[in-house]
């Protein structure tokens, strides 16, 4: 679908970049001929996604280890990512989620996963923002949102508050930075599953079937569906594009919003079961 130079001469970074979706949207990034660095928390999964990338890809493969909850670590590996090479494009994809009744949550618990979706990604986008309008340069920053980022869900409401803001983010300087050259976009994916994630979201094997194939298309995403798209709209092609977010959920949206409001079926040990796999 895509040349194989597409991306050539783009340095993107994602975070989130070792697992996951993040890991796969970086490989199909290094593919189509960017360079890419990656960044989280954990050092050793991230020196093995570097490792196992380099492997074919070489040096256009970095690593950062940082916690984009600091805006003081966001800021010195910014540093370090410059004084190699400036960036052309960010993805903001590190996230966390947790099923939970919201009355049960402390402020810390609600904090674990906001200080990450919302104020990692602004830190990000900041400090990125911040260099490319200095420098002139123009770039591309792409968000992963959801789709209840506009509608709100149950059981997931910290993330909810947290993705509504990143869309919010995303569309309001899509407009302010515009003018300088800087393009702001989202993706709200429908269910991709991914190792970890879908233990801590999908507690039992009915609900799984039912969250999987609920969709108008009754099957899950595959994972160069929403790479393909990832790169396009990071591609100089979709350059008129901007402000937008692209929806990739076979339809679910469209059959019913709130992603997680089936888990109203859960049972008391249940509720239990799904709090003791978070901490």
């Amino acid at each position: 679908m895509f040349q194989p130079d597409l991306l050539a001469g783009k340095r993107i970074l994602v975070t989130g970049g070792g697992t996951g979706l993040g890991k796969a949207m970086t490989t199909r990034f290094l593919e189509l001929g960017a360079s890419a660095v990656i960044c989280g928390r954990r050092p050793d999964v991230l020196d093995g996604t570097r490792a196992e990338l380099a492997a074919t890809y070489g040096d256009r493969i970095a690593a950062e280890q940082c916690d984009i909850r600091d805006p003081d670590a966001v800021a010195a590996m910014m540093d370090r990512i410059w004084a190699t090479a400036p960036l052309d494009g960010l993805v903001n994809n590190a996230a966390g989620n947790f099923l939970a009744r919201f009355e049960t949550l402390s402020p810390r618990a609600m904090d674990t996963v906001i200080n990450i979706v919302l104020h990692g990604s602004g830190y990000v986008t900041l400090d990125a923002g911040k260099r490319w309008i200095a420098e002139g340069r123009p770039a591309s920053v792409l968000s992963i949102v959801t789709t209840y980022s506009w509608t709100g869900s149950a059981y997931v409401v910290p993330s909810a508050m947290g993705k509504a803001g990143v869309l919010a983010m995303t569309q309001s300087l899509a407009v302010e930075w515009g003018p300088k050259g800087i393009r702001l976009n989202a993706i709200a994916p429908g269910p991709f599953p991914t190792e970890g994630a879908w233990e801590r979201l999908v507690p039992n094997a009915e609900l799984a079937k039912r969250f999987e194939t609920g969709n108008p298309l009754g099957r899950v995403g595959k994972p160069e569906e929403l790479n393909n798209l990832a790169a396009f709209l990071m591609a100089d092609g979709s350059g008129f594009i901007n402000g937008e977010v692209v929806t990739i959920d076979a339809g679910n949206w469209l059959k019913g919003a709130g992603q997680f409001s089936m888990f109203e079926d859960l049972t008391d040990a249940e509720w239990e079961e799904m709090k003791a796999r978070g901490r």
